[in-house]
């Protein structure tokens, strides 16, 4: 006998902290549709990103590598779902796909990991630091410019082993993907959000479908957090206007204040020995507007050629 079609259909990449975020959104799903979770299928994908760990992304096509294939298979209807970490999205997505919700937000704030050390101001001059996240390379040297950084891609496993295995004396990694796979005791220190700014959207999971699926639309709509919805829409503006892809050095910060949002953000250069900061304010609802002003604002601080001297080619 043929088996029921299910009842919705997830894409993911097919790490431990993508599957873990997809049996999240599963399991919201099926409690907020009154259906059992194993009638949602979970399809995982091998990702551009994942196959390519030799080198930066920046080199090779920038954030939209980690969400390739997965936004191929939305496209052509074989998952209904997208579920992604919202700061691995690239600003403006393939045509035919929307960002329909966010869950709510876990914590944004980097973790400093080291076998060696308690933090970056007591790591030993001359260092190796390893990360492949040019945002973090420049707030790491611009507190530390003796360090060494040293490349540092792959899963959080993969990066605990290169740390155990002495590729590098210390790292960071986001606290949200740490607590999602239950492994936040492995942090060292948590850094403060507002001097080491994370990226934007840093800590939320994004759920992408085709546009004009209107059942599809339907199905995560409850899931939806809405402050969370709008913190990330202000942060994914200011990336916008800013630079669309990974190759300059962006940190950004909000917090909800009752009805309205406070975003603050942040440009570097690769060596973190320029930054420039603002914040703006305003109704929570013209997150898009305030995000954009920001980043005018940077830009204005940094002079025209800031994104072309500071930028990866």
């Amino acid at each position: 006998m043929q088996s029921p079609a299910p009842f919705a259909r997830i894409g993911t990449r097919g790490s431990p902290l993508a599957l873990a975020q997809a049996e999240a959104t599963r399991d919201l799903l099926a409690r907020a549709h009154g259906v059992d979770p194993t009638a949602i299928d979970i399809v995982s994908f091998v990702s551009t990103a994942d196959r390519l760990k030799d080198r930066p992304l920046a080199e090779v096509g920038g954030k939209g590598l980690f969400t390739k294939e997965i936004d191929e298979a939305l496209l052509k209807g074989e998952v209904d779902i997208g579920v992604h970490s919202a700061k691995d999205m690239a600003t403006t997505l393939p045509e035919g796909m929307t960002l329909a919700a966010f869950l709510e937000r876990e914590d944004v704030r980097d973790a400093f990991i080291s076998l060696t050390a308690r933090g970056i101001d007591y790591l030993p001059e001359g260092a190796r630091f390893g990360t492949s996240s040019i945002r973090r390379a420049a707030q790491v040297k611009r507190l530390r410019p003796d360090l060494m950084i040293v490349p540092f891609r792959g899963n959080v496993e993969t990066r605990l082993q290169k740390l155990a295995d002495g590729v590098a004396d210390a790292t960071l990694l986001a606290l949200a993907g740490l607590k999602r796979l239950g492994e936040d005791r492995r942090a060292t220190a948590i850094l403060d959000a507002e001097s080491f700014m994370p990226a934007p959207a840093q800590g939320a999971i994004g759920l992408a479908v085709r546009a004009g699926d209107d059942r599809a639309t339907a199905l995560v709509a409850p899931l939806n957090h809405l402050p969370t919805s709008r913190a990330v829409t202000a942060e994914r503006a200011m990336l916008a206007v800013l630079d669309g892809s990974c190759r300059t050095p962006v940190g950004a910060l909000s917090r909800m204040e009752g009805e309205g949002i406070v975003l603050q953000g942040e440009i570097l250069s690769l060596d973190g020995a320029e930054r420039f900061a603002a914040e703006v304010s305003g109704r929570a609802e013209d997150g898009e507007r305030l995000g954009a002003e920001l980043a005018r604002q940077l830009l204005r601080a940094a002079g025209p050629d800031f994104l072309s001297r500071w930028s990866l080619p």
